[in-house]
């Protein structure tokens, strides 16, 4: 069984999901129905997270979950990543398609033309956003929804919305295949938070 880039994309977070908790949590989402999953760290070294994130990239192989490094080319290829994402920050895409084989997306903000960039490049998927203001990133500029409608006139890639996102406000946005979430998945009960945000998407596909 394949690893379709659709669905409900989980981020870690360093306060949100602690590491010595974030496998469990990381279950329970599995069990909620979650299809990928980004392990996002912005403080450790790629040496203190090897561990954990080859415990991650097999809890995730095991249940058929794409497990994606973010920004982070050399451990991605280290725990055999499914995939690897890159900001406007991180080392350009062409550089690391490269070397590295799995998936890769990239952020690109409210930019529709660094989104056809990145396909062109060979990019697997966008991600476009904040959508809506965000606790974890409260500096983060929103975006028009408009976005996702030019991109899916221009674009052939799955197109992934992040930002502030719940199952009630990803009604209002128009047709997308997947919905990056943090706060919103990990905060309460986290596998029907994953079913909720997973039925409020299914009714966009």
């Amino acid at each position: 069984m394949g690893v379709a880039l659709k669905g409900v994309y989980a981020i870690s977070d360093e306060e949100l999901t602690p590491y010595d908790k974030l496998p469990h949590m990381l279950e329970l989402a599995i069990r909620g129905g979650v299809s990928l999953f980004q392990l996002r760290d912005k403080t450790h070294s790629d040496t203190e997270l090897l561990s954990l994130a080859q415990d991650l990239a097999r809890l995730c192989a095991k249940n058929h979950v794409g497990f994606i490094i973010n920004d982070r080319l050399e451990l991605a290829l280290k725990c055999h990543a499914f995939g690897l994402h890159l900001g406007q920050e991180d080392m350009p895409l062409k550089e690391a398609r490269k070397r590295f084989k799995g998936v890769i997306g990239v952020s690109c903000y409210g930019d529709v033309k660094r989104a056809k960039e990145a396909q062109d490049l060979g990019a697997d998927y966008v991600a476009f956003g904040a959508c809506f203001a965000s606790s974890t990133k409260p500096s983060a500029r929103t975006i028009s929804k408009e976005v996702f409608t030019q991109a899916r006139a221009h674009l052939s890639l799955p197109l992934c919305a992040i930002g502030g996102l719940n199952p009630h406000n990803l009604a209002t946005l128009p047709s997308l295949d997947l919905c990056a979430v943090i706060s919103s998945l990990w905060l309460g009960d986290i596998t029907q938070n994953a079913r909720d945000l997973k039925e409020a998407l299914r009714l966009k596909f």
